[in-house]
This record gives structure tokens, sequence and C-alpha cells, in this order.
């Protein structure tokens, strides 16, 4: 029998729930078994993503194509950033034509026959096949000074790589918009504890996925053989396929909704420029008249109501500049972990979230604190903000002890360092107050992404969700870029690496005033869109058209 609808939720002409064997009892269950199907699929995902993304400056570098470092880095560069820029495009498609099932499904085939070229081309045969032969280096005379420039030759094998590269960032981009939304959808029905559940897990299941990548994937790439290390992403997105198509009889699918793209851009020039609106109505009346009406054209054509065009433009204006002020969070968040270690990072969210979801959420609901995600959100940046103002006080000790001569010898590989007398346990404060941030920030995040927005663009606003969080991180790339010029806090050349003339403590404490800045104007723009949505036109039937 079908699982109980509840009266907020009805049921959306086209969508398709699973028809349980007779006899069997507890919708909850397989409402349960669709939702884990959909973590683990995540899981397998992540681990395929950044199975792909560890190492490839490396694989680039490698004996395998020759690349220079700063032709390798670009190309990993490009790909981060693709993957996270295209994310409204899988969202888009999702929302207008495919339906989020259909648009998970393509794109884990298209994710398997891209990355599948990355093992092709680690062995000889498959490079040669996909590449050409490598050219040979030309030989020329040697250079009479360090200083002198040296042309950088076309990267080997550059229009296959990039092209599959951004096959990859396309597909990955498409999941995660569309996977998130759609596993929500599974459990829907239970409530709104087991969305907010969902969430908490989902992203557990993220970065486990990152952790048995970096732990296990990175080394053997790293130790073993690329052409094993990168088979393994292969499999794992193999296997979130099969799954994914073994679960799809308990899934609950449901079937775009159309564009309204052309209805919101028609009510942001009507609000925008209303004299350009009039003339605009003007002439379209004109060629109406002058046009001769079919029989056939004087039927209404199904879509959304003007009153549901209004209202789905409301929310949407409401909803971008709470997700737009996140950008500066993402750029504070993004360092934090650039600038020290990412697996401890992502270790600490795997140990919290067990914790939000088991003892920290029910006490939030049995408290009546913090009852609403904005409010998680601002909480979570308040953390970030802690976590910075901490790395910052930790790196002027670090510089004190460098400045008094007092450090001991550090050999990382085949590099010298001199580093500070401080045990690594002192780095603990901070990886714990960004993981807080973390789970308070980025999972409410998620949950107001799906909850918010308009059922006709679940997929693109989700996808804005992902690729804003990218815009921070090109964002605070950009930061550190600027301030590695000359004359800046992270110009320090003749450290050879050390960092001990850099002052990396003042480029912290600009993080945590960036952070604190836009945490104010996040609860400022959070408290009015809180006051609004509690007005009386906020229970409109036509406000909210939610999924």
């Amino acid at each position: 029998m079908p699982a109980p609808r509840t009266r907020e939720q009805p049921r959306v002409p086209g969508e398709r729930r699973p028809l349980l064997p007779r006899g069997v009892q507890g919708p909850r269950r397989w409402r349960r078994a669709a939702g884990a199907a959909v973590l683990l699929v995540e899981m397998l995902e992540r681990a395929a993503f950044f199975g792909i993304t560890a190492n490839l400056v490396l694989y680039l570098n490698s004996t395998n194509f020759n690349w220079a470092g700063e032709q390798a880095s670009r190309a990993a560069l490009v790909f981060l950033g693709a993957s996270y820029l295209l994310a409204p495009v899988g969202g888009w498609l999702a929302d207008v034509y495919l339906g989020r099932y259909r648009a998970v499904a393509l794109s884990l085939l298209l994710y398997l026959a891209a990355s599948g070229l990355l093992p092709a081309t680690a062995f000889p045969d498959g490079r040669s096949s996909f590449c050409g032969e490598m050219p040979a280096s030309p030989l020329g005379p040697a250079c009479p000074s360090p200083d002198c420039p040296r042309a950088s030759p076309s990267p080997y094998c550059a229009p296959v790589l990039y092209a599959g590269l951004l096959l990859i960032a396309l597909a990955a981009s498409s999941v995660r918009s569309n996977l998130t939304s759609f596993g929500a959808d599974q459990v829907m029905d239970l409530g709104r504890d087991a969305t907010r559940r969902f969430f908490n897990w989902f992203y557990w299941s993220i970065n486990l996925g990152a952790v048995l990548s970096l732990l296990v994937v990175a080394f053997i790439q790293q130790n073993i053989s690329f052409l094993l290390g990168y088979s393994i992403p292969v499999g794992c997105v193999g296997l979130a396929f099969f799954i994914f198509l073994f679960a799809t009889p308990v899934f609950i699918t449901k079937p775009p909704m159309g564009s309204q793209v052309s209805s919101m851009l028609k009510l942001a020039l009507q609000n925008c420029c209303p004299q350009l609106w009039q003339r605009h109505l003007a002439r379209s009346h004109r060629d109406r008249q002058g046009a001769r009406l079919l029989p056939d054209q004087r039927s209404p054509q199904p879509g959304a109501s003007l009153q549901e065009d209004i209202a789905n433009f409301q929310v949407l204006v409401k909803i971008l500049p709470v997700m737009v002020t996140l950008v500066p969070y993402w750029m504070v968040y993004f360092q934090i972990p650039e600038a020290w270690l990412l697996l401890a990072n992502v270790v600490v969210v795997l140990i919290l979230v067990p914790l939000k979801d088991r003892l920290i959420d029910p006490l939030l609901l049995r408290c009546k604190l913090l009852p609403s995600a904005l409010q998680k959100m601002a909480l979570g940046m308040l953390f970030g903000f802690t976590s910075v103002i901490v790395a910052g006080v930790l790196e002027m000790e670090r510089l004190h002890y460098i400045h008094h001569n007092q450090t001991v010898s550090q050999e990382i590989g085949e590099v010298l360092y001199n580093a500070a007398p401080l045990s690594i346990w002192w780095q603990i404060p901070q990886y714990l107050l960004i993981g807080i941030s973390e789970i308070f920030a980025s999972i409410p995040g998620l949950e107001f992404a799906y909850s918010e927005a308009p059922r006709s663009m679940q997929g693109a606003i989700m996808g804005i969700f992902f690729c804003l969080s990218g815009v921070g991180s090109l964002l605070g790339s950009s930061l550190v870029a600027l301030l590695s010029l000359p004359g800046g806090w992270l110009h320090c050349p003749e450290d050879f690496g050390n960092i001990n003339n850099c002052r990396m403590d003042l480029y912290f404490f600009l993080l945590a005033g960036i952070q604190a800045v836009t945490a104010l104007l996040f609860v400022w723009i959070a408290g009015r869109y809180e006051r609004v949505s509690q007005g009386p036109a906020s229970h409109s039937c036509f406000s909210r058209d939610r999924g």
C-alpha cells in the first residue's frame, strides 16, 4: 500500500510512489530504506570525487604526462571550480526537463563513462589510444642563468583530459544538486524531524566518503599505482549507479515541474522597470491584435498561475540574499582546512554529526532553543569566527618562538623546516570549533535550501547553494593570491616554505573581521526573512509551493 501523505504535502500530478507487496506493513521501513540507499550512493560518489581530486596534480605531473606544476595546478583548479559552478545547471535541468530521479541516474551514468578516462590513460596503450604518442622534448641550448625564460610547451593530452574532467565536474555537480533534494523527498512523509535527521546523516556520508578516499585511495595512488588508484573511483561510481537502480522500486519520484524562469524574469522586469514593462505590454497587445488567432489557440494552457508565479518570485527574492550572505562564511571556512589539515577537519565532523543527531538536536528541541535553520546557521558563523580567532592567536604564539630563535628542525619528506616547539595538539581547539561551525552552518543550510525553495525550483536553488559555496572558496583563494603579491602579508619567498616571515596571524584576523561583519549582516537579513515568513501573507495557499 502506498505510504500515507501528510496534509501539508498534496500529491504531485505524475508522482510515482512505490507499490509494496500485499500484506507488507510498515511504510516507514520502506521510506528509511530509500533514504539509506540515497546515503550510500552519496558516500560512494563523494569517495569517487575526492579520489579523483586528491592526487590529480601528482598524476598530471607524473611521467605519464609530464605536465609542469602550474599546468597541473591550473587543471585541478578548473576541475574543482567547475564542479561547484555548474551545480545550478544540473538542478535546473531536473526541475524543467528530467525530474530528480532521471537527472541523478543520467548523471551517474555520465560520471561512470567520464571517470573511466583516468585509469584508461594510466597505462601506455590506453594513453596512446586516447592521446597519441607523447612528443619528444625538444633539445635546445642550456639556460645561461636560472632567471632566463623557458617556453612552456603545450601539455600532452590536454584536450582529452580537460574534456573528461569537465564532464566529470558536470556529472558530479548534477548529482550533488539533485541527490540532496531527492533523498529528502524519500523521508518527507515521516515528518520534519526525519527530514532534519536525513540532512545530518547525508552530511556525515559526504565526510565518510572523503575519509575513505583520502586514507585509502590517495595512499594507493601515491604508493602502488595510478592505474589501480583511479580504477577504485570508477568502481565506486559503478556501485553507486547499481545501488540507485536497484533501489528504484522503493523510491518516490516526482515529475519535472516545468520552467518558471521566463515568468520570474517578467516579474523582475515589472518590479524593477515598470515603464519598460508597460511599453512591452503595449507592444505585445498590438502584436496580438494584428495576429490571426487559430481556434485551438483559444484554450488555456496548463501551467503555474499568476498567483503562484508571484509567490514563487517573492520567495526567491527572500531566499537569495540569505544564501549570498553565506559566501563570506564559505570563504573563511575553506581557508582553515587549506591552511592546516583537511583530514583532521573531516574526522572531527564525523565525530560531531552523530552527537548532533542523537544529543544536541533533541536537547535543543526539548528546550525550544534555535528552532529555525537560520538561527542554527548564525550560531555556526559564530563558531567559525571563534575558530579563526583561535588560529590567529596560535599563529602569533608560533611566530613569537620563531622571532626569538626558539625553533626545532623538522624534516618532512626531503625538506627541512624550522618549526616552533609547540605540540600539534594545540591545533585541536580550532579543528573542534570549525567542525562545530560546519555542522551548525552547513547542515541547516542544506535544510533551509530544500524546505524554503519553491517546489518547481528545488533543484536549481540547491544548485545555487552549492555554487555559492564554490564561489566562497574561489574568493578565498583569490584573497590568498592577492596577499601573496610583493608587499602582502603572505609574500615571503625567502622562507622556502617555512612561512616564518609571513604574517599568517594578520591573515587569520582579517578572515575573522570578514566573518564578523557578514555574520551581523546575516543576522539582520535572516531576522527580516523570518518576520516576513511569519506574516499573514506567508500562510496563503500560494505563498509556499514547496515539495
